[in-house]
Order: C-alpha cells, then structure tokens, then sequence
C-alpha cells in the first residue's frame, strides 16, 4: 500500500534541498505610504509589487469601488450565463476593447485564466492549428498550449530568424498562430513586434500577443508596447491583465468580433467560473480611463526607473540591461538569492522576493527590482547601498548576461 504521506515528504524535501522551497511573506500594504508596508511591527520597503503604478489606491479606483460595493455588494452571484450579465463588467469590457482599437474585448478572473482558457479553447475551434511560441513564454501561455494537445513550435527567445525557419516548415495554408509576450517579466526584453506581426502576414498565420508587463505604462494610452510601436491593428488578439498597472484583478483577450464571440461560446475558463464582482469590474474601468487620459504617473514612473538604473550603475551593481521597468538581477544560485532576499529584509528593511525555478530556469536565479512612481531618491540609495553590502558579504557578483539560452535545432518541437 502506498504511504501517501512520505511521497509528498519527499517531493517537499527534495525542493528544500534544491533551495527552492517557496515560504511567503507575510506584508501589510499601507495605502496611504505607497511603497511602504508593515512585516509584523516593522515597517519595510517593497521594491518587487506588481501594482506598477499605485493605482489600487488612486481615488479615483477606490471611490469605484466603494461606490459599486454599496449598490451592488461584493460577490458576482456566479457565472454570467446564469447570474445575469451586470452593467459593470459590460461597461469594463467596453473600455478594454476601446483601449486596444478592437471590436470586443472579454474578461476572465485572471491573466492566467486568460491566456490558458483562449489558447486550449482556440485549438477547439481550429482543430488542425499549430502553435508557434517564445521559449520563455510565462506558464500560463505553456500551459494553454499544452492543454491544446495541439502541434506546437517552440522558437529560441525573441528569435525572429529562429521564428521563420519553424514557419517555414508547415503548409501556409494550415491554421497557425505565434504566441508572444510583449515584454519578459522575468528579463525585462522587449518583443520585435513588428518583424513578428510581418511574419505572421507572409506565413498566413494569427498573432497573440500578453501584454500584461505593459498595459498602463507604455503607450499614448496606457495600450501598451503595441500602442508604443504603432503595431495593435496588426495584432490579432491582445491578452492583458487588470492586475498589474491598473491596480485591481482579471484577465481579458481583446479581438475581432468573431473571435470574442467564438472564444465566450466555447472557453471552459469563461463558462464555468464565477465572474469578476462589479466591486472589480467598476475600479478596473476607473483605471484604466484614468491612465488613458493622464501620462502623469507614465512620466514619473519613467523618471524613478531611470534613476535607479544609474544609481545601481555608479554602484556598479550589475542588472540585465533593457529599455523596460524591469530591472533583474542575477544571482545565479538558489541559496545565495534566497539568502541575499532575507538579508535585505532583516537587516534594511527592504522587501525584494527572489526568483528561483521553475519561475526561471536553473542558474539564473535572481532578484527583480521593481520600481513605482512614488520610491524617493533616499529609498534608491538605501537599496543600491543595502545590495553592495549584501553581495560583498556574500561574495555575490551578478552576471551582467541574460538567461544562459539552450539552443534549439532548426526544426519543429514536438
């Protein structure tokens, strides 16, 4: 007979001793201090949040909320087949297919629902379909392929050489789709949009793009890199996030009509869960109205980055170099990341989770810095000191490469 408690004991024993073993820390937001919170009775400061912006404490988010919890409480009521489709997530998607220049736009209860649900649900649809994917592509986007059982190609990391040779190789006219970030949350590189979107014309095939890392930051409108390079009217469907920049939770898929409509006919992701309350769905759509007419906190928020990467270069602490947010730092091993994490919350009060696998690949372990628009000059200079100090005392030299790449052969994965 299986003993079913040592099998997981052992599963949690081998990450341990991998160094991966994930402990979560337990952090109070202060909304009214943004970037600041409480670790127990210390006060710390958080430079890996995801709420890019600090907008899901702008008044203008919160007043939507409020205002929508009093009208029509917290919860949804269930699915929108059965629970009745409310005004509010009408009116968010709405906004969301305006944003991206799209006919429709359809919201699911996370980015990560969002990308798995419409990539499974688009082999559904379009049986003979091959995928043709970014080898660092986030889980989610794997995971929707993978569920697919659909042909899929897998192209060296923002690759477009790479890319054609795969595209090559199957007949133009079977349905196809290359499935791309626009920008890596982990590298912080930015997608060729345009060569992609041009292959994808001469080969016949669709494009997806995640546009999750950029909605709200880039662009004239918040759209995203899309938006910034001129390239969304050549993009088939944009998948982005209500959870980052905008300061709330969701997921959506932005398209044609045709392809909203077959997706919320068909996605299991959609039909079978809950939808997102009108608390949600009414602050998201204050967000984002906001950030489509303020470049106010873009501005700023480019300024902070700016100044953070030159503090850590005059400090010649050694980050991947990139034109995004997104500043990682690589330690490339388990224990001293994890230990590097620890010290510089005990010791500075400063909160930056590592990054190990399979969140990135082994020997790439990291920290990733995350600035917003409200961390000071003082708080730049006490995380560029707090992490000479730390890397001295643990003989850390990060490398200045980014992810050590396996490279893959000329033809199509299995």
């Amino acid at each position: 007979m299986s003993n079913y408690n040592n099998i997981f004991n052992n599963h949690i024993t081998r990450i341990k001793q991998e160094g991966r073993y994930r402990e979560f820390v337990p952090v109070q937001r202060q909304a009214d201090n943004f970037p600041s919170a409480w670790h127990g009775d210390k006060e710390i400061v958080m430079w890996c949040i995801n709420d890019y912006l600090g907008m899901s404490r702008h008044p203008n988010v919160t007043k939507a909320a409020l205002e929508a919890t009093t009208k029509y409480g917290i919860g949804s009521g269930g699915t929108r087949n059965i629970g009745g489709n409310n005004s509010c997530i009408i009116e968010l998607e709405q906004e969301l297919a305006t944003l991206h220049n799209k006919e429709l736009a359809l919201v699911f209860t996370s980015g990560y629902v969002a990308n798995d649900t419409t990539l499974a649900t688009l082999a559904k649809i379009m049986p003979n379909i091959v995928f043709f994917s970014d080898e660092l592509n986030h889980a989610s986007i794997i995971a929707g392929i993978c569920n697919s059982k659909a042909e899929k190609h897998i192209y060296r990391h923002i690759d477009v050489q790479h890319l054609e040779e795969l595209l090559k190789t199957v007949d133009i006219n079977r349905p196809k789709i290359i499935v791309f970030e626009s920008a890596y949350s982990m590298d912080g590189l930015f997608s060729p949009i345009e060569k992609i979107v041009n292959l994808a014309k001469k080969y016949n095939a669709l494009t997806f793009i995640d546009e999750v890392h950029t909605v709200g930051l880039y662009g004239k409108h918040g759209a995203g890199i899309a938006e910034l390079q001129g390239c969304v009217d050549k993009i088939d469907m944009i998948q982005g996030t209500l959870g980052k920049a905008y300061g709330t939770i969701g997921g959506y898929v932005a398209a044609n009509r045709q392809i909203i409509d077959s997706i919320r006919l068909t996605a299991p992701g959609f039909i079978f869960t809950t939808s997102l309350p009108p608390i949600i769905a009414s602050a998201a759509t204050a967000s984002i109205r906001h950030l489509k007419s303020s470049n106010v906190e873009r501005e700023t928020y480019q300024k902070v980055i700016a100044k953070v990467k030159k503090s850590f270069d005059q400090a010649k602490v050694n980050y991947l170099k990139n034109d995004s947010h997104i500043i990682p730092i690589i330690i490339g091993d388990p224990i001293k990341a994890k230990q590097a994490s620890k010290m510089l919350l005990d010791k500075y009060n400063i909160y930056v989770q590592h990054i190990n696998f399979p969140t990135v690949p082994r020997g790439t372990e990291r920290l990733r810095i995350i600035p917003t628009p409200n961390h000071t000059d003082q708080m730049i200079h006490n995380l560029t000191t707090a992490l000479v100090e730390i890397f001295s005392t643990l003989d850390i030299s990060p490398s200045i490469n980014s992810y050590s790449i396996i490279k893959l052969p000329l033809h199509p994965a299995a």
